[in-house]
């Protein structure tokens, strides 16, 4: 790479600034989520469960970005704390289907208002059209890189 290869600034870079959001809305989201005995993975999975009921364990774990193998262990953990309820066996397939109980939708929602929290306070300097605006931008952001 030669002396004249444009560089990045890193002040105006949409990717590093991503990264440096990212690092600091997850090192908020684990501080309010630590006291209530959650990871980020933990309150993730009782999200998606809330929001979409019956989702496999594979579904899960592309959805929390973790390997299946880590999203079956959480799983058996939730199960086991009765956060969360599996059949013993798949109804057709392999499949086991996993729902809340209302111990996790009690975790779940101690949680969500601890994380709404966290991004109301990244977004407090935002009106609401900006608000709307940078959830579209960033939605249009990650399509653009999963094409």
């Amino acid at each position: 790479m030669g002396q004249d290869a444009p560089r990045i600034e890193l002040a105006s870079s949409p990717g590093y600034l991503v990264k440096v959001v990212s690092s600091a809305l997850r090192s908020a989201m684990e501080d309010v989520l630590r006291p209530l005995g959650m990871t980020i993975t933990h309150y993730s999975c009782l999200e998606l469960l809330a929001q979409r009921p019956g989702l496999s364990s594979s579904d899960l774990a592309r959805g929390t970005f973790v390997t299946r193998q880590s999203m079956n262990v959480l799983l058996q953990s939730l199960q086991r704390d009765g956060l969360v309820t599996r059949p013993e066996q798949p109804a057709s397939g392999r499949v086991l289907p996993t729902e809340l109980t209302d111990a996790g939708r009690r975790q779940l929602a101690a949680a969500s208002a601890a994380v709404r929290a966290v991004e109301d306070r990244m977004t407090a300097g935002l009106d609401p059209a900006e608000r709307r605006r940078l959830t579209d931008l960033l939605d249009r952001c990650a399509v653009a890189l999963r094409t």
